[in-house]
């Protein structure tokens, strides 16, 4: 499913992700980090077209009431996003306890490596995914446990080094961008109809 309103550009698959992760880790319960995830989130970027829409709303000729329509359309977006990422918050949750303290430890230590590259570091959160998947049944959607446990894992991360915050964060962003995007896109339509 393409994220775009009709009328205009709308969402983008990176900003998608940014706003999926960042609702996750926002609705964790139990966290350290949320201080630091305050921070991020002023950092993250604004798709273009929400810049467009803020400047359009200074003009005064009146042709631009469609582009209202599309923040509300972008708005009515972001809100379906955060609900998923609410949703998935409340299973990593329940799934949390499952996640091994040896292995947070070990992907912490990674993240905290500032000679390991970001492939390096997507490759060890891979690597940690694949171990935790195989304590959960073959007959779960699969990608959506990924999904969950990509984001519950990087919540973990963090939660043992809050200073890993922001790599963590993007380690994950990019691992979902380039692995679970289609999940990602069927959850948000899904939410949608």
């Amino acid at each position: 499913m393409d994220l775009k309103v009709s009328n205009g550009s709308g969402l983008q698959d990176e900003h998608v992700v940014n706003l999926l992760v960042f609702g996750f880790l926002q609705n964790c319960s139990g966290c350290s980090f949320h201080t630091d995830l305050q921070v991020l989130g002023r950092e993250l970027p604004v798709p273009a077209g929400w810049r467009e829409l803020r400047d359009d709303e200074l003009q005064t000729d009146g042709g631009r009431h469609s582009r209202f329509v599309l923040e509300t359309d972008s708005e009515s977006q972001e809100e379906i996003i955060r609900s998923v990422a609410r949703q998935l918050a409340q299973i990593g949750d329940r799934m949390d306890r499952s996640i091994p303290p040896t292995l947070v430890r070990r992907l912490a230590g990674q993240f905290m490596d500032g000679s390991l590259s970001e492939e390096d570091r997507r490759e060890g959160l891979a690597a940690a995914l694949e171990q935790v998947m195989q304590m959960y049944p073959k007959d779960m959607e699969q990608e959506k446990t990924m999904l969950t446990l990509t984001m519950l894992l990087a919540k973990k991360v963090a939660d043992h080094t809050p200073s890993s915050l922001r790599d963590v964060f993007h380690t994950a962003v990019n691992f979902i961008n380039q692995n679970l995007l289609t999940c990602v896109r069927n959850l948000v339509r899904n939410e949608m109809d």
